[in-house]
């Protein structure tokens, strides 16, 4: 089957997350399933740098079988997942990143981004918090993230980073990129050392409603992506 498209989507997500400096080295990785059941996925391999990462890169694996002796994949990365992958079928793509705000909201003993912005009221209720950090994301751990998820689209993982979970690469790109702004802004608000200034819950409810509601955001956001790189990086589609 020809995943093209998919390829395309993913290495394009890869490179412009670079651009914006929320990657960490060859670290953290992107994928997406491609099959029916979602145990096939897509993922970056281990060591190629997510900004020349390209289309043909992507790693094309199955969740039920594990990459023994294969020195292209990184084992967190299979771990996380490919347990993911398995376990929760309306987690099509994944992303998983160590950026600096969502990490460091991540270090707080209390991770709860509060509603204190427009983009930060887009996540309102909908972030589920995994504290049950207990070293790097193998085995138990990939198991009990993909259980901890369970219907939401955003975990933050605590002392660890944020991972986004979705139907395509367009939504969860576009949920990364703003849930990074948010925990930003509550961040850099909370560095001042002055009174948070925090919606109601009735405020914070309904702008998150109007966010889920937008049409065609997420889309338009990562057409604007491959816009930008095809001018300037094509070789990113080979």
């Amino acid at each position: 089957m020809d995943h093209y498209t998919d390829r395309a989507d993913l290495a394009a997500a890869l490179r412009y997350t670079a651009r914006l400096g929320m990657h960490e080295g060859i670290a953290n990785h992107y994928s997406l399933a491609v099959s029916a059941d979602g145990a096939e996925f897509l993922i970056n391999p281990y060591g190629r740098h997510w900004s020349q990462m390209r289309a043909s890169d992507l790693l094309l694996l199955d969740a039920n079988q594990p990459p023994v002796g294969r020195e292209d994949v990184d084992p967190t990365a299979w771990a996380i997942h490919g347990a993911i992958h398995r376990k929760v079928p309306h987690a099509r793509c994944i992303m998983h990143l160590h950026s600096k705000y969502a990490t460091a909201l991540a270090a707080l003993k209390d991770p709860v981004l509060p509603p204190v912005d427009q983009n930060s009221m887009r996540f309102f209720n909908r972030v589920a918090i995994d504290d049950g950090y207990d070293g790097m994301g193998l085995g138990d751990e990939a198991e009990r993230l993909a259980v901890g998820l369970g219907n939401h689209s955003v975990m933050l993982m605590g002392q660890h980073g944020v991972l986004v979970a979705g139907p395509s690469v367009a939504q969860c790109f576009d949920d990364i990129y703003y849930f990074e702004r948010a925990a930003e802004t509550y961040i850099t608000a909370l560095s001042t050392g002055r009174v948070l200034n925090i919606a109601s819950d009735e405020v914070a409810e309904k702008t998150a409603r109007q966010w889920a509601a937008y049409p065609g955001a997420a889309q338009k956001h990562l057409e604007a992506v491959h816009s930008i790189l095809t001018a300037q990086e094509p070789d990113y589609r080979h």
